[in-house]
């Protein structure tokens, strides 16, 4: 075991050393743009034991049921022929539930890869984007891989988007998620109607409502009256389909056009045929999915109560997760407790919101399972 633990070392230490000759200058070289690109780094999924994941605000509850007779009946002679590349079928089921138009639809391999689409077709190099400093960390990646200037606004003191900063000098568009991510607030659809009254409206703006199932206010009601409106969604939260990578935007018809053209110049066919079939499932069964909804919304606010009992600062959620600081605690000391007792949860080390962690919300007795772990560290003196 020892020998074979070795050799592993071993052939890690040369591949890093082959990485740096590359860099370096050795026989192969990447393109500059390569070189200066910085992933999305997700949360981490170690091996090293049994670990209960609040991470990656993935959904506790399986799939619908009958996910297990749609796979079992699925003909896998199929796969020998492309699926249909404007996912027909998923986007009419997906207007139907929204009450939209079908093609006012367009799906992708979950919302990073509409997001990625997006990025491509609405923004520009000349003008910076307007993100906020703290939001979804795909932004600024994907910003610096298409080369597009990225200007965060701070947010408000209470940690909300203030929509007012993003008012007044010229940009290239805004995007933000709705409810936040990592902070979880929710702005009203009323208040984003009005910020959107007041600004440019030849200028896209990106609403992202991946989590908005759990609480939060969509503002798809107001693509009827703004044409520069674009909104992202996903099945991995409340569809419980993070394996599967199904997301997709709402938007006028005109806008949906767009990104159809951006994608069938990278990728014509880009939902898998299966994928197809199951999104479909879960938009014929949205009850189910709407009950596991309410059900984690109910049990974040619970865990909330508790944390506010045990002395912790909790940001006012309407996501799948909480925000969390407690005063005199690093955010780094909260997560390496909860780690070593059998807990994923995420830490930022970015300046501004180092003294917090984001905590996914399980079920109920994963939630009390960690309220315990806190107990037993901290007290309210």
């Amino acid at each position: 075991m020892m020998k074979k633990k070795i050799k592993s070392v071993i052939s890690l230490l040369s591949v890093v050393d082959r990485l740096k000759n590359i860099y370096a200058g050795g026989a192969v070289m990447y393109s500059k743009r390569s070189r200066k690109i910085h992933p999305y780094v997700p949360g981490e999924q170690p091996s090293d034991r049994v670990y209960i994941k609040l991470n990656a605000n993935e959904n506790p509850y399986p799939p619908v049921p009958d996910f297990k007779k749609v796979i079992s009946d699925f003909d896998y002679s199929l796969y020998a022929r492309y699926p249909d590349p404007e996912c027909g079928l998923l986007s009419e089921k997906i207007a139907k539930l929204l009450n939209v138009e079908k093609d006012m639809v367009f799906c992708g391999n979950g919302s990073d890869e509409v997001l990625s689409f997006v990025f491509y077709a609405f923004f520009d190099d000349d003008k910076p984007l307007l993100s906020p400093e703290f939001s979804y960390s795909f932004y600024p990646v994907y910003s610096e891989f298409y080369g597009i200037p990225l200007k965060r606004i701070p947010l408000a003191p209470d940690y909300s988007v203030d929509l007012d900063g993003y008012l007044g000098g010229d940009s290239s568009g805004v995007i933000f998620a709705n409810p936040n991510a990592p902070t979880g607030i929710n702005l009203s659809c009323e208040y984003i109607r009005n910020f959107l009254t007041r600004y440019s409206g030849d200028k896209i703006v990106v609403v992202d409502e991946a989590y908005v199932d759990f609480g939060g206010e969509s503002v798809i009601p107001l693509l009827k009256d703004f044409n520069n409106l674009v909104v992202l969604r996903t099945f991995s939260k409340s569809g419980s389909f993070a394996g599967g990578r199904l997301g997709f935007a709402v938007s006028s018809p005109e806008n949906i056009g767009v990104l159809k053209a951006v994608k069938n110049s990278f990728n014509h066919f880009p939902v898998d045929i299966l994928a197809q079939k199951l999104g479909i499932t879960i938009c014929e069964n949205w009850d189910y999915y709407k009950e596991n909804a309410l059900k984690i919304a109910f049990t974040r606010d619970n865990f909330s109560r508790e944390l506010k009992r045990l002395g912790f600062d909790v940001l006012p959620s309407k996501a799948n997760f909480v925000f969390v600081k407690k005063t005199g605690i690093p955010g780094k000391t909260l997560y390496e407790i909860a780690k070593e007792e059998g807990f994923l949860i995420r830490y930022f080390d970015i300046p501004g919101i180092r003294d917090f962690v984001r905590i996914s919300v399980g079920t109920d007795n994963e939630m009390k399972g960690l309220i315990e772990i806190f107990k037993r560290n901290f007290s309210r003196l």
